[in-house]
């Protein structure tokens, strides 16, 4: 039988050919661990098939949920991982607020190490040898104003691609991070490029997988895996 863990999902991001869904679990006591449901696959990705709802239907940002485990199966940095159970439904309890996020919300001195940045990005890479040291990949905080920009960032060489960049500060520190947020990033590649201010918002911050730079170096780049804007969310 699986262990069943209620976890409040503050993450349903982009991964591979699936999705990397995460959350805080949900004690009596109040917010407990970290908690990020993995696949057997050697990507760890979560299919549609593994992460649904007996209805069929998607677990969202904000819901409650049941999911059942197999067991804890920490990778590197990774600490939070969990064999998902691939034979049973995920169950949604509830929705929460924003009220009931805050008790969730992290105010970490710094997101990891800030001492690389990208072209495009600030503070948004790590050395994976640096970054598989790190106790924890996995973080909430709230920021009172979030920019996105949406734009091709390779368009000067021939990649049309668009993407969307998460500007934001957390403790007089600026930081530029790519987010992989599905639905924001739906929504916001479908305006014209430009920059967006959304005012306050929770962000889950992950530290992606392992990539391999031209000059040989493998990073790992700090993702805004969900933006959770105040504006239109439930009190």
């Amino acid at each position: 039988m699986p262990v069943v863990k209620r976890i409040l999902c503050l993450a349903n991001s982009k991964k591979m050919s699936g999705r990397c869904v995460a959350g805080r679990e949900v004690l009596d006591t109040g917010p407990g661990p970290w908690i990020r449901p993995v696949s057997a696959r050697p990507t760890e990705e979560v299919s549609e098939d593994e992460r649904q709802y007996q209805d069929g239907s998607d677990p969202r940002v904000l819901d409650t949920i049941d999911v059942p485990l197999i067991r804890h199966q920490p990778h590197a940095c990774q600490s939070e991982n969990w064999l998902l159970d691939p034979g049973y439904y995920w169950t949604k309890v509830r929705q929460v607020g924003w009220a009931e996020l805050q008790r969730y919300v992290e105010n970490p001195v710094t997101l990891w190490t800030n001492t690389r940045s990208t072209y495009n990005g600030a503070n948004d890479e790590i050395l994976q040898a640096d970054a598989d040291a790190l106790p924890n990949s996995l973080v909430l905080i709230r920021v009172p104003n979030l920019e996105l920009r949406v734009f091709a960032p390779g368009a000067a060489f021939g990649n049309p691609k668009r993407r969307v960049l998460a500007d934001f500060q957390h403790r007089g520190i600026q930081y530029a991070l790519w987010v992989t947020d599905p639905i924001v990033e739906r929504n916001y590649k479908a305006r014209p490029d430009g920059t967006y201010m959304l005012g306050e918002c929770c962000l889950c911050v992950s530290l992606g997988e392992p990539m391999q730079k031209q000059n040989g170096e493998f990073c790992r780049y700090k993702l805004v895996a969900a933006v959770i804007q105040r504006e239109g969310t439930l009190p």
